[in-house]
């Protein structure tokens, strides 16, 4: 795989140069500003829709989308990496009011590549697990939307990892397991946004 994104990388740049060198040779101004992108100022504020990190928490990011309004809202994010750091899944928290059992919800969000039968496992420090269903797929990933109760908000508090695994369907007869670091999660959570199940 490596193989074939170095060799379109080089593709890529022969072909930015060919043209370069050929028009520098007909006239004085190299074209070079012309196939490159120069840049533009970064703005400091983020763009109206777009993502960004309020604060860091621990290992965790206080993940706000950027509304009109005058507090955006916020959930407590965190990208899981395999153990050669390549990122794996994300994890967005955010909290719940209302009658029901969940006290807070997470959206996890795994490779497209994944065995959906299996379902999702999350566990806290070793403990026994819960599995969880996938809701959904898209262009991006496979989505588990989950439910939290007050039971396992308490592990997380008192916890200092959480265990992912899921199943690749290319190899159903293997386990990926990913860490979460529940380092920061307490400070976090309070600052989540609350969402009404009302």
């Amino acid at each position: 795989m490596f193989k074939t994104l170095t060799s379109l990388s080089v593709i890529a740049l022969t072909a930015l140069v060919v043209p370069a060198t050929a028009q520098d040779t007909d006239s004085e101004k190299p074209a070079s500003d012309q196939l490159l992108d120069l840049g533009q100022p970064a703005d400091a504020n983020p763009q109206l829709g777009s993502r960004y990190s309020k604060e860091k928490v621990g290992d965790w990011d206080l993940a706000c989308i950027k509304t009109e309004g005058e507090s955006d809202p916020c959930s407590l994010l965190q990208i899981l990496n395999d153990d050669k750091g390549n990122p794996m899944a994300e994890f967005s928290l955010f909290r719940i009011e209302g009658q029901g059992q969940a006290v807070a919800g997470a959206t996890i969000i795994v490779p497209l590549e994944t065995l959906l039968p299996a379902q999702l496992t999350l566990s806290v420090d070793n403990a026994p697990g819960k599995r969880y269903s996938y809701s959904f797929c898209n262009p991006y990933g496979c989505v588990a939307q989950i439910g939290l109760t007050e039971e396992d908000i308490a592990a997380f508090k008192r916890g200092k990892t959480a265990t992912l695994s899921l199943v690749p369907a290319p190899a159903p007869d293997q386990l990926v397991t990913l860490n979460l670091s529940l380092s920061g999660f307490t400070a976090g959570f309070d600052k989540v946004d609350v969402v009404s199940d009302k």
